[in-house]
């Protein structure tokens, strides 16, 4: 069974964080630069307080006002934070992305948090394991499978 810590070891458990006080073409470069879709906020103490995805970027652009350049992370940051533990299965996972509509989700270990998923990563690591799973029922179903089970004639039975 895959857990939340197989998928951080596999995919990496660095979370990308950003200062609330810096802006939001700053949090915007981070993101290019390392092609990740959101990005954790923290306050002066390191501490995690928000996050800032791409779909909040498609709301944020419409609203007036909004200038990537001068507008703080602090102002248009979601704090509504999710996390799940780190020792939840992989269908628990995608059940509370699924169920709450979150693209993102965090997790935890002993209080603090340990990486971030997206729904890409589950969906990976999902396919990933349908595919191994795959892979061992066509082992079972193998012909030579069958053909060494096959009643064979002896000499002592016609």
């Amino acid at each position: 069974m895959i857990i939340a810590t197989d998928i951080l070891e596999n995919k990496g458990a660095k979370i990308f964080s950003i200062d609330m006080n810096a802006t939001v073409a700053d949090a915007l470069h981070i993101m290019l630069e390392n092609k990740i879709g959101a990005i954790c906020v923290t306050n002066d103490n390191k501490e995690i307080v928000g996050i800032w995805t791409e779909r909040d970027l498609m709301k944020n652009v419409i609203t007036e006002g909004f200038y990537s350049k001068t507008t703080k992370i602090k102002d248009v940051m979601s704090t509504r934070l999710v996390s799940s533990p780190y020792n939840d299965s992989l269908y628990q996972l995608m059940d509370k992305c699924l169920g709450m509509r979150l693209r993102h989700l965090l997790i935890e270990k002993d209080g603090n948090y340990i990486g971030l998923l997206s729904a890409g990563d589950l969906t990976r690591a999902n396919l990933m394991q349908k595919s191994e799973e795959l892979h061992e029922l066509n082992q079972m179903a193998d012909w030579d499978y069958y053909e060494n089970w096959m009643w064979k004639k002896s000499k002592n039975n016609p």
